[in-house]
């Protein structure tokens, strides 16, 4: 672990002095950023069960999707489905783990897949059924990248999912409280204290996101540049995320005043 445990402890005080600084205040935020729970979905199996047998997620991909023909569209639909792991169970955690000093670690058991209502296609997949009882910042961190590391294989080997899919996908997941200020925070210092969160994880999250500060039409940001794509692009109702890969060196070219080759996409916090 990078810091000693008396340091992991402050992070959702540091958290607090960040917003402070900008004028925002921590409970405000977070609390508006948490949505209600959607518990009420029919579940078809829990994450555990598809961790164990991978060919049940893949099967489910071409039973819901009729555009996933071939192995490439199956490999993006998983994709897309790992990264909604990402956002709607660990990226609510995280949230209240930064409101509260404590929080529930994800269960792969009370983790569903819900099935899809008549006329979705990209509304939430994951949702946590129950949650277990909350642990502090210190048990938080260990418990979570241990989680993270162990689901990788299964998605990476079994399911085909590319490293810097899964783990800029954790990335963003992770990062969530502060893509909650990503555009009313002080660019320079949302960016470092986000890199530097994401560093107190065992595990290959930090290497694919970079917290770089922007500007998109005049207004300064901070964004989460992914160094890998989650693959939504080749979904029939896909599209470009603000932090997708593939604009990277344009993203990047264009902080460097630098004319980039096209335009890169708009980001909005959970993309």
């Amino acid at each position: 672990m990078d810091a000693p445990e008396p340091e992991l402890r402050q992070w959702p005080e540091h958290y607090r002095q960040l917003l402070a600084g900008a004028g925002l205040d921590r409970d405000a935020e977070l609390a508006g950023a948490l949505q209600p729970e959607d518990i009420n979905r029919p579940a078809l199996f829990s994450l555990a069960q598809g961790l164990r047998e991978p060919e049940l997620l893949r099967q489910q991909v071409r039973t819901d999707y009729p555009d996933a023909r071939d192995n490439r569209a199956v490999t993006a639909r998983l994709s897309v489905l790992q990264q909604d792991l990402a956002l709607n169970i660990i990226a609510p955690l995280t949230l209240r783990l930064f409101l509260h000093g404590k929080a529930p670690l994800p269960d792969p058991e009370r983790i569903f897949l819900s099935a899809l209502r008549p006329g979705e296609q990209t509304s939430p997949r994951w949702f946590q059924a129950t949650t277990a009882a909350p642990v502090d910042v210190c048990e938080f961190v260990s418990g979570m990248e241990a989680q993270v590391n162990a689901w990788y294989p299964v998605f990476r080997q079994a399911l085909g999912v590319s490293p810097g899919a899964y783990w800029s996908s954790i990335g963003l997941g992770l990062g969530s409280p502060f893509s909650v200020v990503w555009n009313r925070g002080t660019p320079s210092a949302v960016c470092q204290l986000a890199q530097a969160w994401l560093k107190q994880f065992e595990c290959d999250a930090n290497r694919f996101i970079d917290w770089i500060p922007a500007e998109f039409s005049g207004q300064s940001c901070a964004i989460p540049q992914r160094k890998g794509c989650c693959l939504k692009y080749l979904l029939p109702e896909g599209g470009y995320c603000g932090t997708c890969g593939i604009y990277r060196k344009e993203r990047m070219a264009t902080l460097s005043h630098q004319k980039p080759n096209s335009t890169p996409g708009q980001w909005q916090p959970g993309l």
